[in-house]
């Protein structure tokens, strides 16, 4: 026995020993344990969300001070050319929605994720306007501050995602909005994409799962936020080939599935909305014009064109809709120029 483990060992013999000498006569020594098990786990839940609110307090500072750092830089190489002093660097508060009081701490927190990182992309058009294109390149160091922020967005927008309030607010739009703004953006790009590349893929990977586990009876409404954002973040296209990817590796691993017999009921009655979001994004595209279907060049679109005429015969009669719509994406994908509207 090494010299940790036998630690282990004492410290668990001298915790018992001192449970079993302390508790009190009416209680027996498990119950005196769980009563102390529970008193420690309050006290850790109530130091977590200490700790918690504590983070996003630094990262507010953290916000603000950025954003500071580039309003007066911008205003003072610009005064003489562009007449630009202090009080025009304030942001227009009205580019978001006004969240009211009844509104929980989650939607608030996320509403300020949502305004700094649109501030600084009006900050960066104001600096590209005024000549200072390398502004972004001279703050490096605090390229981790707009990380965290797009990281703790993508976190809220799962929170809403999976438990959501009906009717579905506008605001949720607007954030998924202001990420694919600064995933295009050619300043802002690099540095999100670098530093949560991860974080976004997992995200799109959630967003699918949360559509396939969903067995509520409302789950279509339920749905229609999620496969609308999977929608807009598809025909952004730097994420646009990993999006259909994605989604098409779910829908040859389910077929996979029915042709074994192996199926879950409640993934079969969801897979149609992947369809139907893989449907809309290779009719419609990115909207920049047309773009060849040779652009979807890749394993997973190669493995579904495969196996198509395979899985439409061996699963017509029994499975007659999903395989209407695997003819369909196979329409598409075969298709030698997708219109874009």
């Amino acid at each position: 026995m090494d010299l940790d483990s036998w630690y282990l060992k004492i410290s668990k013999l001298a915790l018992a020993l001192a449970i079993i000498h302390s508790k009190p006569p009416e209680k027996s020594s498990k119950e005196y344990t769980e009563h102390l098990a529970k008193i420690i786990s309050g006290q850790d839940f109530k130091w977590r969300s200490k700790v918690e609110a504590l983070e996003a307090e630094v990262l507010r500072l953290r916000q603000e001070l950025l954003l500071n750092k580039i309003c007066p830089r911008f205003c003072l190489e610009n005064s003489k050319s562009l007449n630009c002093n202090t009080s025009s660097c304030t942001f227009n508060s009205e580019i978001l929605p006004i969240l009211n009081t009844h509104c929980t701490n989650k939607e608030k927190t996320l509403a300020a994720h949502m305004q700094f990182l649109q501030h600084l992309l009006e900050l960066r058009k104001l600096t590209e306007a005024g000549g200072l294109k390398t502004v972004f390149t001279k703050l490096e160091s605090d390229c981790s501050t707009i990380s965290d922020s797009v990281s703790r967005l993508l976190d809220g927008l799962l929170t809403f995602y999976k438990n959501p309030k009906f009717p579905v607010s506008n605001f949720l739009t607007e954030a998924v909005s202001v990420l694919i703004n600064l995933i295009t953006d050619a300043n802002l790009s690099n540095h999100v994409l670098k530093m949560c590349f991860e974080k976004l893929e997992e995200f799109k990977k959630n967003l699918v799962q949360i559509i396939l586990s969903n067995s509520n009876i409302n789950r279509f409404q339920v749905q229609y936020p999620v496969s609308h954002t999977l929608v807009l973040l598809g025909r952004c296209n730097i994420l646009r080939k990993s999006i259909i990817s994605l989604l098409l590796s779910e829908v040859n691993q389910f077929a996979d599935e029915l042709q074994q017999a192996k199926y879950n009921v409640t993934q079969y009655e969801n897979i149609f909305s992947l369809c139907m979001i893989l449907e809309q994004l290779l009719q419609k595209g990115t909207g920049e014009g047309n773009i060849s279907s040779s652009d979807y060049d890749g394993e997973e679109k190669n493995k579904f064109l495969q196996n198509l005429d395979q899985i439409i015969l061996h699963l017509a009669d029994e499975f007659p809709l999903f395989s209407v719509y695997m003819w369909r994406l196979g329409a598409l994908l075969n298709s030698s120029q997708m219109q874009i509207v």
